[in-house]
């Protein structure tokens, strides 16, 4: 492990170039997002605190996301691996699946949940993409821990549909113990308006596969529909659900997520108004930010950003965004902890320039009192 120091600048209200970084070519996707003022309107001054930035985890496989259980660190990586991280030893070990991964662009094992119970039976919830003659789909299951690997027993949800590229993948336990899942479009923009297909939606399922009694939409798991490709959910603390959009080629998204809501996709985007159609609480204009998971920290949320490089932060109080930290290439996912955040770089995925560290598991403490003071 190694210690540094940097002086983390909180920017002039930045919003990045457009299009979602999931979707470029490997090498427009390593070219740096432009620091911009954009349509998140918002001038935070810059802050001079600093911070502390520890290295946790090297040599990481494409990771795509981050939990923790009883002080261990989960991080699931695309190509079938889960990777646990306990005082600053790695084990890694694969997932054994029961159909094939998808070798599509954006696809593979995504996001993990590890429910409650995980303590006592070792059953985690896993996203992942699969293909079966020539059509991909993905589905919810649920994974139990033995001495040697991840062992797929049971499917939650089936038959998600999969495409090219928009394969959503976040999966969450919310404040009330349903599971939350971020589905894409799946290449299909029509799929999002929907509501005979799952793709293009937030889902909310019970976590023995069943359809709570109170979602919007009767016997549906669809619990908002009309989204592009989100990649993240986060709650503040009334338990409020936010979460983050890819856009096309510009308009990347944060969204105030209501049940049974319509977010547009692909009618409206950005500034855009239709009928019964919501818009963004903040979007990147005409730059991007290709925004993927994300966590709240005192009433700040802190989202990865794959094309703009960088971990952003959201004050919903005033709806301006601020860049973090950007010196660490494509990031993926972040976890928030009392006093910091755990975030993983991407840059292993084919569209970063990776070092011979990465990728990396990296902590960022953030002090109490900076978050406070940013929400007055």
């Amino acid at each position: 492990m190694r210690y540094t120091r940097v002086v983390v600048f909180l920017l002039f209200i930045l919003v990045l170039a457009a299009c979602s970084g999931e979707e470029k070519s490997p090498s427009e996707s390593e070219q740096p997002a432009e620091e911009t003022s954009g349509e998140a309107n918002g001038n935070e001054n810059s802050s001079k605190d600093i911070e502390e930035i520890k290295q946790v985890a090297t040599q990481l496989d494409a990771p795509w996301a981050i939990e923790m259980h009883e002080g261990k660190l989960y991080v699931s990586e695309r190509p079938g691996a889960i990777v646990t991280i306990t005082d600053g030893d790695q084990e890694r070990k694969p997932v054994e699946l029961e159909a094939n991964l998808s070798q599509q662009a954006e696809a593979g094992l995504l996001g993990i949940a590890l429910p409650d119970s995980f303590s006592d039976n070792g059953i985690a919830l896993a996203y992942y993409s699969y293909e079966v003659n020539g059509t991909y789909y993905q589905r919810v299951v649920e994974l139990e821990e033995t001495e040697d690997s991840w062992q797929e027993v049971s499917t939650i949800l089936d038959e998600i549909p999969g495409g090219q590229v928009h394969q959503g993948g976040r999966i969450k336990i919310g404040p009330d113990e349903k599971l939350y899942v971020t589905t894409g479009d799946a290449s299909v923009p029509e799929n999002s308006q929907d509501l005979e297909s799952l793709a293009g939606k937030i889902l909310r399922i019970n976590t023995d596969g069943t359809v709570p009694e109170d979602n919007p939409f009767e016997d549906s798991y669809i619990y908002s529909y009309g989204h592009r490709n989100p990649q993240g959910l986060a709650w503040d603390e009334n338990d409020t659900l936010y979460a983050t959009e890819h856009g096309s080629d510009a308009h990347d998204e944060i969204n105030l997520i209501e049940p049974g809501e319509n977010y547009g996709w692909p009618v409206i985007q950005g500034d855009e108004t239709e009928e019964d159609m919501v818009t963004p609480l903040v979007h990147s204009g005409e730059e991007t930010w290709a925004p993927s998971g994300m966590a709240n920290l005192h009433g700040n949320f802190f989202f990865a950003a794959l094309r703009g490089e960088s971990l952003m932060r959201f004050n919903p109080m005033n709806k301006t965004i601020n860049t973090v930290l950007e010196d660490k290439g494509r990031i993926r996912d972040v976890y928030a902890v009392e006093n910091g955040l755990y975030f993983i770089t991407n840059n292993t995925d084919g569209r970063g320039n990776p070092s011979e560290e990465d990728d990396q598991l990296i902590f960022l403490q953030i002090p109490t009192n900076q978050l406070h003071d940013s929400n007055e």
